[in-house]
């Protein structure tokens, strides 16, 4: 009977067979320990001399990482061995042998990783992180789902820019031209007046020269819009979102995040109410601990985790000036000069989570930010049709999905958090 690795609990005292690949394996007298990983998990299989054909027996003591091997014994409980779980091996047959496999179990430098990235997964950490990545991932379609959100996905191409014309990746449509998302969110405004709360999810791309621990110019993005919500209502529901996503992974994840070493106590109070700060407070936070920021400009990485440094949980920073954010925010009626929006800043110098706010829905008001950002009024007239045909209050906002896994990791840089990362220059493999 074929069992997963992770499944061996259930299978105390019974025979089984685990198939997968050579992770390790040392021998001592007439007894080889091999070491079979299934992307579920690693189990320790004991041969002994007597237990296989002399050739067979042989054959396994030279054995190269990463060979490919079907195992069948007798599954036995052991708090020593990986996992707690030992298969006594009966039978032990070769799928194929592998040849001298590039990424052995000592240290190697990050560029020859990345340029093996399509090997590198195969690591216990690098399958950890991808484990909890798709945890995440169910944590955040499970959280909308069960809230009557409906999934409406936005397209990838796209006529017009959304959060600026300068990170834009332009590509060719037939005889037009056409841009890689920047955001899923204007269609998603579309969608959440038709079926009243909604979300996207997909990737993402931003053509920013930037060679940072938090940029990839292609992630992923999970995006919520709901009509008739104000500011306080997007907060709400970011707060809710990201105590959700965190303590789902802290139940499902636990042996993936001791693969990591992650120190999880900080997680555990990632519980709503947030901090919430205004940008205001945010600047004179700031300037009293020394950074020489002027009020108007957007906060960077030093900034963030200055901010962050203070509390243990994420922190929420709203109402940043209306000059450093993009055109469809709506304006605070109390100050003009500020816009409607918040940025949840995730604490250990992760920097921003969720960008979000409240969305403009004057038409006049719209039609002017559109003329002052330069953009094209003629591709976003159906954007205008929305504050045309039963304009209402909403908002929304977007979750990064590669920083919010590299945040629960623990992970240094974002580039562990996605299979094959796209970066300034990387695009191989």
């Amino acid at each position: 009977m074929h069992a997963y690795v992770e499944e061996l609990a259930k299978h105390v005292g019974q025979e089984v067979t685990v198939k997968g690949w050579l992770y390790n394996r040392r021998s001592s007298g007439k007894i080889q320990f091999l070491q079979v990983r299934d992307g579920t998990g690693i189990v320790q299989c004991i041969l002994t001399e007597d237990a296989a054909d002399k050739s067979r027996f042989e054959a396994c003591e030279h054995l190269p990482q990463e060979s490919s091997l079907v195992v069948t014994g007798v599954c036995r409980a052991d708090k020593r061995a990986p996992g707690g779980f030992e298969l006594t091996a009966r039978e032990v047959s070769i799928v194929q042998v592998a040849q001298n496999y590039p990424i052995s179990l000592q240290s190697h430098g990050i560029g020859f990783l990345m340029e093996h990235r399509h090997l590198w997964l195969r690591s216990r950490k690098q399958v950890a992180t991808l484990r909890i990545r798709a945890t995440v991932i169910k944590a955040i379609r499970d959280f909308f789902d069960s809230r009557g959100f409906i999934l409406a996905d936005s397209p990838i191409l796209t006529p017009a820019a959304c959060e600026g014309t300068s990170t834009l990746f332009e590509v060719g449509y037939f005889d037009d031209k056409a841009y890689l998302s920047q955001s899923g969110q204007l269609y998603a405004e579309a969608a959440a007046m038709a079926l009243g709360k909604v979300y996207c999810f997909g990737p993402t791309f931003r053509a920013e020269r930037s060679k940072t621990r938090r940029h990839l110019t292609e992630f992923w993005m999970v995006e919520p819009e709901v009509a008739f919500a104000d500011l306080d209502d997007v907060m709400r529901l970011a707060e809710e979102f990201i105590s959700f996503i965190v303590s789902t992974t802290l139940g499902r994840c636990k042996e993936e995040l001791k693969v990591l070493e992650r120190d999880t106590v900080r997680l555990e109070k990632v519980t709503p109410p947030f901090p919430r700060i205004s940008y205001d407070e945010a600047i004179k936070m700031l300037t009293e601990s020394g950074h020489d920021i002027k009020w108007g400009g957007d906060f960077g990485a030093p900034e963030e985790t200055a901010i962050s440094d203070r509390y243990e949980k994420p922190v929420m920073v709203h109402r940043y000036p209306m000059a450093c954010k993009a055109f469809y925010m709506k304006t605070d009626p109390q100050d003009e000069r500020l816009a409607l929006c918040v940025d949840v800043i995730a604490p250990e110098g992760v920097g921003e989570i969720i960008g979000g706010s409240q969305r403009e829905d004057r038409l006049e008001v719209l039609e002017k930010r559109i003329a002052e950002n330069n953009l094209s009024k003629e591709s976003l007239e159906w954007y205008l049709d929305l504050r045309r045909f039963g304009s209402v209050p909403h908002g929304g906002f977007g979750l990064g999905l590669e920083r919010t896994v590299a945040w629960i990791c623990g992970t240094e840089h974002i580039r562990e958090t996605i299979p094959f990362p796209r970066m300034l220059y990387r695009i191989y493999p």
